[in-house]
C-alpha cells in the first residue's frame, strides 16, 4: 500500500506510511496533541497506527485508534492530526483521509457478517458537515456517524494505492 500526504508549500504528494504506533513514538499532549494518546494507548485490545513520511518515520503526521466490538464491528475511536497540520498554516494535508481511508480498509479486512465495510465512530459537533461533505460519512443520530462499505471504497481509491490484486478483492 502506497500512501502519499500533500505539502501545502511545495504542492508535492510526499509519499508516507501508515503503521502500528510504538509506545515509544507517542505524542504528548504537552507538545500542543488533543487527546492524550499515552493514556489511551493502555485500553486494551485497541490498534493504534500513525500516519509518517518514509522520510521522517519517527515524527508522526496523525494518529489513528481503532477496537472492535463484539469481535465484528470496526470502531474509530480517535483520529487526531499532529497540531502543525490543523487549520490554514497546516504543513501536510490530505492526513486525515489518508487514515479514514485506512481505518475503512480495516473495516472492510476486519469487520464481520453485516459489519463488513462499515466503519462507525462519534464526531464532535463542529467535524459532522466535514466528515460528511468532504469525505462521505453518512450520519446516524447525535454525533454518531459511520462509513458503509460503498464510502469507504471511494476513500480507499482516492486516498490508498493499492496493488491491483488486493483492489479487486476490495
Amino acid at each position: 500500500m502506497k500512501v502519499f500526504i500533500l505539502n501545502t508549500k511545495t504542492k508535492e504528494k510526499e509519499p508516507a506510511t501508515i503503521s502500528k504506533l510504538k509506545s515509544t513514538e507517542i505524542p504528548l499532549k504537552k507538545n500542543g496533541w488533543n487527546f492524550n494518546w499515552k493514556q489511551l494507548f493502555k485500553v486494551e485490545g485497541a490498534n493504534f497506527y500513525k500516519i509518517a513520511l518514509k522520510e521522517s518515520p519517527k515524527k508522526v503526521e496523525g494518529l489513528l485508534m481503532l477496537t472492535i466490538f463484539n469481535e465484528e464491528m470496526v470502531f474509530m475511536n480517535n483520529l487526531e492530526l499532529a497540531p502543525y497540520n490543523i487549520g490554514k498554516k497546516k504543513i501536510y494535508a490530505e492526513v486525515a483521509g489518508c487514515l479514514l481511508a485506512f481505518a475503512c480498509r480495516e473495516s472492510i479486512e476486519k469487520g464481520v457478517g453485516h459489519y463488513n465495510g462499515f466503519l462507525s465512530f462519534e464526531s464532535k459537533t463542529e467535524l459532522i458537515e466535514l466528515y460528511q461533505n468532504k469525505y462521505g460519512a453518512i450520519w446516524a443520530m447525535g454525533h454518531k456517524m459511520y462509513f458503509d462499505p460503498k464510502g469507504g471504497k471511494k476513500l480507499i481509491k482516492r486516498y490508498l494505492s493499492i496493488d491491483r490484486k488486493k483492489r479487486n478483492s476490495i
